[in-house]
């Protein structure tokens, strides 16, 4: 298993949930004056050296529920209990330098080692073209983590009050980042389906929701609207397209980044509804 990434939900016995099959809760996080003003150190610290960040707000991962034990279509299988966070919060805990002390102070305190970090939650999707193909954009090196990585389009959905408008949102957001990093219309893309969530322990074990989304698009349609640039274009420099074919020892495992990596294990773990599930080391790049 790659110490980057696990697995901390799969919904492989339904392969996949769609939107009226999840629910959510909202709940709080735990937080105190010493480290509020850790955080604050932290954030100007670091925006003196990267003008270009910006705080946002963020839905914060506290547990969830999954009913293991139903196969039926007709209510939520998943409920998921969110908080809220901002980005701030985030470089301030999971990328600080205190991380394991207060991983530590969340275990002692409150019985859960996660308790006093900020635990955003991402969104990823496993883009698959109208011909097969696997979308993947290489990272800019300016963007905050993974620079010149590859990675899956995703980001970070925003914040609403009122439950059922945050379940929409982790569903509809997934496909407006498709938008904007790949140029993709929304009006070719088929209805996001969860794959489940996965956790990237290179910042702390953050929390990424992955989807799988297919389009009706085939790859050289999506190449030539990737070039003509979206709304996020300059977050990456490169599109490749990645096929389906056993290679153990490929190397384009290590080049990707581990929300990617996280993304390719529920898939695997999943399948998809089109096609049999493939490990991490079957992939080849296609074409870039």
């Amino acid at each position: 298993m790659d110490p980057e990434v696990s697995v901390l939900l799969h919904c492989a016995a339904w392969r996949g949930l769609l939107e009226s099959q999840v629910q959510v809760e909202l709940s709080e996080r735990h937080t105190d004056p010493p480290l509020e003003r850790q955080i604050e150190e932290t954030w100007t610290e670091r925006v003196s050296k990267e003008p270009w960040l910006f705080n946002g707000a963020k839905f914060r991962l506290h547990s969830f529920c999954l009913d293991q034990g139903s196969r039926l279509h007709c209510r939520p299988l998943l409920t998921l209990r969110l908080g809220l966070t901002c980005y701030k919060d985030y470089l301030g805990t999971n990328w600080s330098c205190r991380v394991e002390e207060l991983r530590q102070r969340g275990e002692a305190e409150f019985s859960d080692p996660l308790a006093l970090l900020s635990q955003p939650l991402g969104v990823g999707a496993i883009l698959c073209t109208d011909d097969g193909q696997v979308v993947l954009i290489r990272r800019s090196q300016r963007v905050a983590e993974a620079g010149g990585l590859l990675d899956i389009p995703g980001g970070h959905p925003e914040p609403k009050q009122r439950p059922e408008a945050v379940v929409s949102e982790l569903f509809s957001s997934v496909c407006t980042e498709i938008r904007d990093e790949v140029n993709i219309p929304l009006s070719s893309l088929r209805e996001p389906i969860l794959l489940g969530v996965a956790l990237n322990h290179t910042s702390a074990g953050r929390p990424s929701a992955e989807f799988y989304v297919s389009c009706s698009l085939t790859s050289d349609e999506v190449r030539k609207l990737y070039w003509k640039g979206g709304a996020e274009a300059s977050e990456s420099t490169d599109i490749v397209f990645l096929i389906r074919q056993l290679n153990r020892s490929s190397p384009l495992w290590s080049e990707l980044c581990p929300s990617a990596k996280g993304a390719v294990l529920l898939y695997q773990t999943n399948g998809s509804p089109n096609s049999s599930s493939f490990p991490p080391d079957t992939f080849l790049p296609l074409q870039s």
